[in-house]
């Protein structure tokens, strides 16, 4: 699976984890809470910021009919319409290039979801690296038809979507011109419980589609994207908030700074791990070999005695005989006289 050069990065096996940091409606609609957000962000060492571009209207219609009001009594949003949630956590049109900007000045790539036709227009004019495709929309087969002839890299989230939805939304991005294609592996709850969380469809997403497959990770702490990355995760996407106490939009399942940096920190350092199939240890251990055991002289010994138990023995470290000479070497006898802590060679038994 070849590389892709997303923004400022490479992204693919031989390259560290791409972390893109989700502003979604944490900002609350306070613009120099969002530079703050972007500023601790790049602190933290991520790599991307991502927004969400849509408005209420673009989103769902003004309505309190049934289906328009979050009834789930589990939900973060319970009670809530659509149309007023939606109201509350967009990202106005007008701080997306001021937000762009100033993360590409912190050395971030910056980029959007987009939920209309619109919306992609808007983003390509603002000369994004990429779009991305929410869980929800995997299914809008025109959104992402939109999205994929406009010569960009890709990236969507699979959420609830069965294998046959994900293939039709593979087959309409690559129908339309697009081959650098990133799918995130999701769970489309907020928050996702780690079981629920089924990490295992990573490297069976990756076979059936010939994708780069990461993570969109909504579970607290950062264990299952450290996870995804020991399963060849080269994405991983988490929501972001500078302080969860302050009750934000997706705060419940977001990282503070902190712990965004020990994601950034942690799946490097599980990406470094995996390395390749090696035995017999790497070069950096081969002087921790000396400190094996080896068969020793334990007490001073005379010409021609008898090697045993009582005058060998086995200990660290290893520039005698090896252990595994032991039996060879009961009974045989001394050449010379030998000193306590003469390490045991052939040339030294008669």
């Amino acid at each position: 699976m070849q590389a892709i050069k997303l923004g400022k990065r490479w992204i693919g096996k031989e390259h560290e984890p791409y972390i893109i940091a989700e502003l979604s409606g944490n900002h609350d609609q306070d613009l120099n809470l969002a530079k703050r957000m972007v500023e601790a962000a790049a602190a933290a060492g991520a790599h991307a910021i991502k927004l969400q571009t849509y408005t209420a209207d673009s989103m769902t219609l003004d309505v309190q009919s049934k289906g328009f009001v979050i009834e789930e009594t589990d939900s973060l949003w319970h009670g809530e319409s659509l149309h007023k949630l939606y109201q509350k956590a967009s990202t106005p049109y007008e701080w997306h290039q001021e937000l762009f900007a100033l993360a590409n000045t912190l050395g971030l790539d910056a980029f959007s979801s987009p939920f209309d036709e619109a919306a992609v227009d808007f983003l390509d004019g603002l000369n994004v690296p990429c779009f991305k495709i929410a869980s929800f929309e995997l299914t809008d087969l025109p959104l992402i038809r939109k999205a994929a002839s406009k010569g960009k890299p890709l990236i969507m989230s699979t959420g609830m979507a069965s294998l046959s939805e994900i293939e039709q939304a593979v087959s309409t991005a690559k129908q339309a011109g697009c081959e650098q294609i990133i799918l995130l592996k999701c769970t489309s709850t907020y928050p996702a419980e780690p079981s629920n969380t089924n990490l295992h469809t990573i490297p069976h997403m990756r076979d059936a589609f010939g994708c780069m497959v990461g993570l969109s990770d909504h579970t607290a702490g950062v264990g299952a994207s450290v996870a995804a990355v020991a399963l060849g995760a080269p994405v991983i996407e988490k929501h972001f908030v500078l302080d969860r106490s302050a009750g934000r939009v997706d705060a419940a399942f977001s990282l503070e700074p902190a712990e965004l940096k020990a994601l950034v920190v942690e799946t490097k350092r599980a990406w470094q791990a995996m390395g390749q199939v090696v035995y017999g240890g790497s070069a950096a251990e081969e002087k921790a070999k000396q400190y094996r055991r080896s068969i020793y002289v334990s007490r001073d010994m005379q010409a021609g005695e008898a090697f045993d138990a009582s005058n060998l023995k086995i200990v660290r470290p290893a520039f005698g005989l090896a252990p595994k000479h032991w039996d060879v070497v009961q009974g045989k006898q001394a050449k010379t006289a030998l000193k306590k802590g003469t390490p045991l060679s052939w040339e030294l038994i008669d």
